[in-house]
């Protein structure tokens, strides 16, 4: 009954569309996002098109920023040329500006465009068809076989009469992971990023991974989706909202934009937790599942300033109270009487100067004022809550395509945690916000360069602090999948710092260098290094991975946690 609502509900959006141009949305990707963001950055001020703060982009919102940015004056080097030229390229159905056809199409019907292996394109239908390979292979010094990947696929987008927009990609992978993100498979019991999972070569998992969804609009001012994807929030490397960390899930989500504002909806059921077999495996069965909902309203302040504000909750039991897009889920908790999790809290970004941007989110768990401005109320187990603050510096120290990052993320223990089942902020067992979890603090810099066009260059780095828990039955307020009420700490309500437990540092270093020979096709290197020392280990844990791979129509995966 709870499914048919909601898709009844979907339907009914879907019979209200009206005739606009409609394109699907972009995957999320860091390295392509940033090309697209550091424009705004240049021009120095908020882009007219849509708002950054949530991700994914539509296509067509994509195309019309970048026609508008095709006699900008900002755009002077070489590498920015070619940028904006081979995002229009990846488009190119979108954009006025003039777009390359191949000169030498494969058996005259493949590749007629560079970024297209198949397309085909008339008044009514408009499909875009390409492979999706990722071949990776490298070596961890104390491991016998090699750190792999194989990944093949594939993915098409496109639209029907121009009204209704689709996209597609499907992968099936064997991957033998990092020793790092091995172990922290075998703790959670789940793969980041992705779902349902088998054992490849007693060390390694094979896994098949899909997204897709269809877009359309439902009046001028209205975008709906309806999906099997991942969500966004906000300008970091990280969120302390809503990421990508965990696998996809179902959702239907609206955009609103009237004047400044921005107003999104989002509603999506979620894997509550997972069963396994005596060997570890995920099983057959069906999992409990949970219902998330979140809006968040965000507003351009002027030419430079864009804040936004949110409210999202997690519920065990479906309730069509939350379908109401405006009301807030705080007042919809109390009248219901239920223990739902409610949370909100805001972000902003800052382009105070050319080049140069401030940005942050503070998300609020629970908050109690007598306590937290009380003699020790700070440390509180009850004042739960994650903040971000991050710079971001384009064209860094007057060179050109250099692009500095810096961030700061914590949050403290026992956030997105909660005491009823299955209402922790979290999907398939992972977290739908920060690898960690909760009880931590991180620094991170990243360095990206761009010496030619077609090189791209990353050198991220990072600290972590975090306090982990010495067994399965106690509770420090890391692990989100515990219940919050059982922390068998002996602390009591006062005294809980981040780090508390058994205290954690790691830093981390990754050097990427990826080769662009064809449109989106590239050849990556990498080194990762990973340093992790605990009050409870002998000596610290040290792991050195070297990676080659080549990449086709597909996000480059890291493990920086």
């Amino acid at each position: 009954m709870k499914k048919i609502v909601l898709l009844g509900w979907a339907l009914a959006l879907f019979t209200q569309i009206q005739v606009f141009g409609q394109g699907a949305y972009i995957p999320f990707n860091r390295d392509y996002y940033h090309l697209v963001e550091r424009y705004e950055l240049l021009e120095g001020h908020n882009n007219p098109t849509f708002h950054t703060g949530f991700k994914p982009y539509r296509r067509d919102h994509i195309g019309i920023y970048l026609d508008s940015l095709s006699q900008s004056p900002s755009i002077q080097s070489a590498a920015d040329r070619f940028n904006l030229a081979y995002l229009a390229n990846d488009n190119w159905e979108f954009v006025e500006q003039e777009t390359a056809d191949s000169q030498t199409p494969l058996l005259k019907h493949f590749y007629q465009k560079p970024s297209d292996f198949y397309h085909y394109r008339d008044d009514v239908f408009d499909i875009h068809v390409n492979p999706v390979i990722h071949l990776a292979a490298g070596r961890e010094p104390g491991f016998d076989n090699f750190r792999l990947r194989n990944s093949r696929g594939l993915e098409f987008r496109g639209s029907i009469d121009r009204k209704i927009a689709f996209y597609a990609h499907m992968t099936t992978n064997q991957v033998i992971f990092p020793s790092w993100v091995k172990d922290y498979i075998e703790h959670s019991g789940a793969v980041p990023g992705e779902g349902f999972w088998k054992r490849y070569n007693q060390e390694g998992y094979g896994f098949f991974s899909a997204m897709g969804h269809i877009s359309f609009d439902v009046s001028k001012h209205i975008q709906a989706q309806i999906g099997h994807d991942r969500n966004f929030v906000g300008e970091g490397f990280r969120s302390m909202i809503l990421s990508d960390f965990s696998n996809p899930y179902m959702f239907v989500k609206l955009n609103t934009n009237i004047w400044k504002l921005h107003l999104t909806n989002v509603w999506g059921q979620m894997t509550a937790d997972v069963t396994y077999d005596f060997a570890g495996r995920p099983t057959d069965d069906r999992y409990p599942q949970k219902w998330f909902a979140m809006h968040r309203l965000g507003a351009n302040i002027g030419k430079r300033l864009n804040i936004g504000i949110f409210e999202s909750v997690m519920m065990n039991q479906f309730s069509v109270n939350y379908l109401n897009p405006i009301i807030f889920y705080r007042w919809v908790e109390h009248q219901l009487g239920s223990p739902d999790k409610i949370m909100l809290g805001t972000d902003a970004k800052w382009n105070f100067a050319k080049g140069m941007q401030l940005y942050g989110q503070f998300a609020l768990d629970e908050f109690v004022f007598g306590e937290f401005f009380g003699i020790d109320g700070r440390q509180s187990s009850r004042n739960k809550y994650g903040l971000q603050a991050g710079y971001k510096y384009i064209n860094a120290f007057k060179v050109n395509n250099l692009d500095l990052q810096l961030e700061y993320n914590q949050a403290r223990p026992y956030t997105y945690q909660e005491k009823f089942d299955f209402q922790s902020f979290t999907n398939y067992r992972t977290p739908l916000t920060h690898p960690l979890g909760a009880n931590f603090r991180e620094a991170i810099g990243i360095l990206r360069y761009q010496p030619i066009p077609r090189l791209q260059t990353n050198l991220t780095g990072m600290y972590q602090f975090f306090g982990d828990d010495p067994s399965s039955d106690v509770n420090f307020g890391r692990d989100l999948l515990k219940n919050r009420l059982n922390t068998n700490t002996g602390i009591g309500l006062f005294g809980h710092r981040i780090g508390q437990g058994i205290e954690n540092q790691v830093v981390m270093a990754q050097f990427t260098a990826s080769y662009m020979w064809k449109q989106n096709i590239f050849l990556d290197f990498s080194h990762t290094y990973r340093r992790q020392t605990a009050q409870n280990l002998d000596a610290p844990l040290v792991s050195n991975l070297t990676n080659l791979a080549l990449r086709i129509n597909m996000v480059r995966k890291d493990y920086l946690f």
